[in-house]
């Protein structure tokens, strides 16, 4: 058996998997277990946040873990390796992949090559197995970034001792005298392409001549300051360019926030919205979800305001079942749906999340009440699954948490529309005649105008006030 064959057998990867609906990327939230911990068959080893929500991820095999890939924050792409596991700890060292060579010029047949064990995922070019041999050599006055190129560029690493430990902008300048790739995280890599900065320019300062987010962030500010000489500034005036970027703060979107503002784009400018407004008296409803408290039957359920609103429109809905359909953009076709997910949009600390309560059309109060408190539960918890958020029919935003009167929401891709619920507050009202103060909100619905005419939004939203305004018609409606 080779060494490569033996190794391959004893050390297991572990790649980002797939965790929902053809994601390709997942951010490492954080780390369970370091290098050196034992981990048995089914162990949660690391919690990753996609674009749909926050996944705790199971490692498939027992072993110590030899090498985590990636550190916390790091976007990393489905397939690529995040762990690797010794399975074979009692089994002493690993084998050499391949035997200690002379030295051997550059234009001798490579080997094939196992495992790369340096500078794993920093992004150094992928180079024949010598890279390894080399690395088995004394070097031990020359810092490993110059004793890499030198490797790859086929030359056998010079390395006075006069030489040791040279200074970063030296450790560059060598690299780059040689044509070598600068040593850069994937991460990194993307953010100096994002901000047009070229790697090979940029001088490194992190350990072994690797650059850093804060490298080519100096080398960004550098080259956008102006070449010529700054005017002198009137006392007390401070630099505009440099006091307004002192007072920036630039926040990566990713993960939940990047789905969200993608979809709410998609959502904004595919479907054409139409959003109407009611204002109601909904004072009956107040006290009936007092009542509803004081009930032995809801006894350890939450009951509010929300849980009504939620009875109310999926009321609405059943007396309109037209409105609970999508749009199949491919094949030109309206799609009634005979169940309704019911959402209930959810700010977390991650961004806004969209979890909808399957068959919600058919469960009793309790039954609701029990089944928005785990959503919300869940939600702020952040382990909302991304099953969780798909097959959504209609939506509920309840901004009247925050104190706002009304708005106008804009639908989840793929439904077909969404209910704003305004705050509630007293407010002089004409009853029976007389103004007398009472509990009023306003009610906002938005819909896809391909799916859903005035008339039919109208009914929904009227039907829906109706029922908040005289909450007897849950029984002679529902």
């Amino acid at each position: 058996m080779t060494a490569r064959t033996a190794n391959d057998q004893r050390f297991r990867e572990f790649k980002m998997p797939d965790v929902g609906e053809g994601l390709t990327e997942a951010e490492i939230l954080k780390w369970y277990v370091a290098a050196g911990d034992t981990v048995t068959d089914g162990q949660v080893v690391c919690e990753v946040e996609t674009a749909k929500a926050a996944v705790e991820l199971p490692i498939p095999f027992d072993g110590v873990v030899h090498e985590l890939r990636f550190p916390e924050g790091t976007t990393v792409d489905v397939g690529q390796v995040i762990i690797s596991v010794d399975t074979q700890p009692g089994a002493g060292p690993a084998a050499p992949e391949q035997a200690a060579a002379p030295a051997a010029p550059a234009e001798e047949p490579e080997e094939p090559q196992g495992r790369q064990a340096v500078l794993v995922g920093y992004g150094a070019a992928p180079s024949s197995t010598k890279r390894r041999a080399r690395k088995q050599q004394p070097v031990p006055a020359q810092p490993v970034a110059a004793a890499i190129q030198a490797e790859l560029n086929g030359s056998a690493p010079a390395a006075p001792a006069e030489q040791a430990a040279p200074a970063a902008p030296a450790a560059q300048a060598q690299a780059a005298s040689v044509g070598a790739r600068p040593l850069a995280k994937p991460p990194v890599r993307k953010l100096a392409k994002d901000l047009g900065v070229d790697l090979a320019s940029v001088v490194p300062s992190g350990a072994d001549g690797i650059v850093t987010r804060e490298d080519v962030h100096a080398a960004a500010s550098a080259a956008t300051a102006p070449v010529a000489e700054e005017p002198v500034a009137v006392a007390g005036a401070p630099a505009a360019g440099a006091d307004l970027a002192a007072r920036e703060t630039r926040i990566p979107v990713k993960g939940v926030r990047k789905a969200t503002a993608q979809a709410m784009v998609a959502s904004a400018f595919t479907a054409p919205h139409v959003t109407e407004f009611v204002t109601v008296d909904v004072t009956r409803t107040m006290k009936l979800v007092q009542k509803l408290k004081d009930d032995p039957d809801m006894a350890g359920l939450r009951v509010n305001p929300l849980l009504l609103v939620a009875k109310a429109f999926l009321v609405a809905i059943k007396r309109n079942p037209d409105v609970n359909a999508s749009w199949d953009e491919e094949n030109q076709e309206i799609v009634r749906k005979g169940y309704v997910n019911l959402g209930i949009a959810a700010a977390t600390p991650r961004g806004l999340i969209v979890p909808n309560i399957k068959d919600a059309g058919v469960k009793t109060l309790p039954e609701l009440s029990t089944a928005l408190s785990e959503l919300v539960a869940t939600a702020r918890e952040g382990k909302t699954s991304p099953a969780d958020m798909s097959g959504g029919t209609v939506t509920i935003t309840n901004v009247g948490v925050f104190g706002v009167d009304t708005g106008t929401p804009i639908l989840n891709p793929g439904e077909s529309a969404i209910l704003a619920v305004g705050a509630i507050k007293l407010q002089p009202w004409v009853h029976k005649g007389k103004v007398k103060p009472r509990h009023v909100t306003t009610l906002a619905l938005s819909f896809d105008h391909r799916l859903v005419d005035g008339e039919l939004g109208s009914k929904v939203l009227a039907d829906t006030a109706a029922v908040l305004e005289n909450p007897q018609r849950l029984i002679t409606w529902g």
